[in-house]
C-alpha cells in the first residue's frame, strides 16, 4: 500500500507466522522423540509461554527466528528418533531441517548456526557415536544453503560495499560478547531467574521438568531435549549481553521436556513447588497489571486493569490449585486457557490505553499536526533525532530518519528539517543552536518511559528554522 495508508499490524505478521511455527514444529519433534499426547502438550505450551506469544505479537525477528530454530531442531530431533528405533525420517525431513536453518541465518546470522551445532556437538560426545549425522544430506545440503542465502548475502554486500558485514560484527556481535551492549548487562543466571516469568503458564511443571530429566536422562527424547536446551542456554548465561529473548530459540526443548513430564506420575515435592511457582508468578503478573495502570494510567484504564490482573491471577492459582491436587494435565489445561485470556486482555485491552508507554507514536502525532511529517510532503526530509533511538519511532518517520546527537539536531534546523530532542541532550543542543544562530520554535513536549531501554523519556519537538526573508535590492538610482 500507499506509504500514508500502511498500518503496523501488518509488519507484525512474519512474527505471529514465526510464533505459529516453532509451536508447530515443537509439537511435531516431540511427537517422534515421545509420543502424539506430548507433542499436542509441547506446541501448545511454547506457543502459550509468555515470551514466544509477546514476541508474537511484536514487528521483530525474534519470533521468525525463533521458529526457523525450532523447526531445524524439530526436523532434526526426527532425523535423532529414527536412528533410536523412532518412526522413519525421510528426505522430506531432512529438507526442512536445512531450509530452517537457512531461514535462520537469513533472520540473525549465526544464532541459528550455533544452537544447531551445539546440539549435534553436545549429542556426539553424549552417545559416543555420530554415524546419523552423516545421513543429514551433507552432499545436497552446501548447495541449498548457498542458494537460499547466497543472493541476499551477495545483494546487501553489493549495495553497502562490504560496509554491512564489518557493522554486523564489528558494531553489533563483537560488543555484545565483549561487554554489555547497550546497557543491557546482567550476570550469569539472569536467563534462568526470569525462566518461570517467561515460560509462565508452563511455570508449574519447571520443578517436575528438572527431576524427570535428570531421572530419565538416558533415553533418547531426553538426552535430545536437553542437548538443545543446556548448551546454548548457558552461551546465552555467560555472554556479558543479556535481553530477555535471547533464550527463546531453546524454549522449544523446555516445553517438549515439560510436556515429557505429564506422561507418568509426578513426585509430591516437584508438585507443590510447581504449585507455589506457578501461583507466584500469576499473582506477580497481576500486580504488574495494577502497578501498570498505577503508574501510566488513570482511572478510565482501571477495568482493563482488573480483568487483566483476575484472569492472569486465576490463571496461576487454578493451576496451582490442580497441580497440588495430582491433576497435572488439567492444571495445564486450565492455567493456559486463562492465561492466553489475561496476555490478551494486557496486550489489547490495557497496554494501548496507557499512552506513556507509547512515546513514538505520540511523537510522530505532534508532528503530523504541524504538518512536518516527511511523508506528508511539506517539510524536507529526514527527521532528525538526539538522544532518543526506539525503533517503532523510525517506523512513524520513515526510514531514512536521522538518529544522531544534539549537533544533528541543530543542523537539520537550519537546513528547514524538523528535529526531536531528548532532555538528556537539550543542554548540547541548545549551545549548538546557540553556535548556528538559530531561534527555536518548539512545537510539542512529549513525556514517558522508552519501554526499550527502560528509561524516563522526555522528547521535545521542533519545527524547522524558517526560511531567511531575501533582503530587498537597494534602489539603484537614477
Amino acid at each position: 500500500s500507499d506509504p500514508e495508508a500502511r498500518q503496523i499490524w501488518a509488519y507484525r505478521i512474519p512474527s505471529l507466522l514465526g510464533a505459529m511455527l516453532a509451536a508447530a514444529a515443537c509439537a511435531w519433534g516431540a511427537r517422534a522423540l515421545f509420543d502424539p499426547v506430548v507433542g499436542l502438550f509441547a506446541g501448545g505450551l511454547l506457543g502459550a509461554s509468555f515470551l514466544m506469544s509477546t514476541e508474537g505479537f511484536i514487528a521483530k525477528t525474534d519470533a521468525v527466528l525463533a521458529g526457523s530454530v525450532t523447526l531445524a531442531l524439530a526436523a532434526l530431533a526426527r532425523i535423532y528418533a529414527e536412528s533410536h528405533d523412532g518412526p522413519p525420517a525421510g528426505r522430506r525431513t531432512r529438507l526442512l531441517f536445512w531450509l530452517g536453518l537457512a531461514l535462520s541465518i537469513l533472520v540473525k546470522g549465526p544464532i541459528g548456526p550455533m544452537v544447531v551445532g551445539l546440539t549435534l556437538l553436545t549429542l556426539m560426545v553424549a552417545d559416543r557415536k555420530a554415524g546419523w549425522i552423516g545421513t543429514l544430506g551433507w552432499g545436497w545440503a552446501p548447495i541449498l544453503l548457498l542458494t537460499v542465502v547466497g543472493p541476499w548475502a551477495w545483494a546487501v554486500t553489493v549495495a553497502t560495499d562490504g560496509a554491512f558485514w564489518s557493522a554486523a560484527i564489528a558494531g553489533d556481535l563483537a560488543p555484545k560478547l565483549a561487554g554489555n551492549q547497550e546497557t543491557h548487562g546482567a550476570p550469569p543466571g539472569f536467563h534462568a531467574l526470569l525462566a518461570p516469568l517467561l515460560f509462565f503458564p508452563g511455570s508449574l511443571l519447571i520443578p517436575a521438568l528438572l527431576v524427570f530429566a535428570w531421572r530419565e536422562r538416558a533415553q533418547p527424547g531426553v538426552r535430545f531435549a536437553l542437548a538443545w536446551l543446556i548448551p546454548a542456554w548457558l552461551v546465552f548465561e555467560i555472554a556479558p549481553t543479556k535481553l530477555v529473548h535471547y533464550t527463546l530459540p531453546t524454549y522449544g526443548a523446555l516445553a517438549i521436556l515439560a510436556a515429557a513430564t505429564l506422561r507418568g506420575p509426578i513426585p509430591a515435592a516437584a508438585r507443590w513447588v510447581g504449585a507455589v511457582l506457578g501461583a507466584a508468578v500469576g499473582l506477580l503478573l497481576a500486580a504488574v497489571a495494577g502497578y501498570l495502570v498505577h503508574r501510566y494510567g488513570d482511572p478510565s484504564d482501571i477495568p482493563f486493569a482488573a480483568v487483566t490482573a483476575i484472569l492472569l491471577a486465576l490463571s496461576g492459582v487454578i493451576g496451582a490449585v490442580f497441580m497440588a491436587r495430582g491433576g497435572a494435565k488439567i492444571a495445564i489445561v486450565w492455567a493456559t486457557a486463562l492465561a492466553i485470556a489475561g496476555h490478551g486482555a494486557l496486550v489489547a485491552g490495557l497496554a494501548p490505553r496507557l499512552a506513556p508507554l507509547w512515546v513514538s507514536q505520540r511523537a510522530e502525532g505532534v508532528l503530523a499536526k504541524a504538518r512536518l511529517l516527511p511523508r506528508q510532503g511539506v517539510a524536507p526530509s529526514p527527521v532528525a533525532v538526539a538522544g532518543y533511538a526506539e525503533p517503532s519511532l523510525v517506523f512513524g518517520l520513515g526510514t531514512a530518519t536521522e538518529l544522531g546527537d544534539a549537533t544533528d539536531a541543530a543542523t537539520a534546523l537550519s537546513e528547514g528539517r524538523p528535529a526531536l530532542v531528548e532532555e538528556r541532550q537539550a543542554r548540547a543542543f541548545r549551545q549548538a543552536a546557540a553556535a548556528q544562530h538559530l531561534v527555536l520554535h518548539p512545537i510539542g513536549q512529549i513525556q514517558g518511559l522508552d519501554y526499550s531501554t527502560g528509561k524516563r523519556a522526555n522528547l521535545t519537538a521542533y519545527a524547522p528554522q524558517p526560511s531567511a526573508t531575501p533582503p530587498t535590492p537597494p534602489d539603484a538610482g537614477p
